[in-house]
């Protein structure tokens, strides 16, 4: 089985399942697709939940692209147009810019379950992709996300989602 195969089978959530789904089809024969492959209309039900960095050389940093109203909510204010160590505690932009980076460069998909937003410092459970993008679909360059996360535990159990307080489970699956 194929890294993309056994992440296909372990995602739990179906917001998930079909962002991936599009992305692996936005790919057509390529490595990875481009951001202006990603056709929103597609994952237009799951908007919410995603959210996007371009990398920037200039700036050796990943700049704001989107974050749906989930995500913004849970950060509490807006990615776009800003560098990404402005959009999170300082103790958690070395970990969460090391992520980004190790997606961008491998280049992998990266996959968190559990309380994922830990480095944030949020109470609650999820799942979260970060899949990466590139101009060339050679050279990362990007990323696109999507996390559904919940905040109430109960909730979330009655929905079949693992929750699990001690940790933030990060796997990665490398593309070649």
């Amino acid at each position: 089985m194929s890294n993309l195969e056994t992440l296909q089978a372990v995602i739990q959530s179906p917001a998930l399942k079909i962002v991936f789904a599009h992305w692996l089809d936005a790919r057509k024969e390529r490595l990875m697709p481009a951001w202006k492959d990603i056709d929103a209309a597609a994952i237009g039900k799951y908007l919410p939940m995603v959210w996007a960095w371009r990398f920037d050389t200039t700036q050796d940093t990943f700049i704001g692209r989107l974050a749906g109203e989930d995500i913004t909510a849970v950060l509490g204010y807006e990615i776009r147009g800003r560098p990404m160590k402005q959009c999170f505690p300082p103790m958690a932009f070395p970990t969460v810019e090391a992520r980004h980076r190790k997606v961008i460069g491998g280049p992998c998909i990266m996959r968190t379950t559990g309380q994922v937003y830990v480095q944030t410092g949020r109470h609650g459970g999820g799942e979260r992709i970060v899949l990466p993008l590139s101009e060339d679909g050679v050279t990362g360059d990007g990323v696109l996300g999507v996390t559904e996360y919940h905040l109430n535990i109960a909730e979330a159990r009655s929905m079949g989602a693992a929750i699990d307080h001690a940790h933030e489970e990060v796997v990665f699956y490398p593309l070649v």
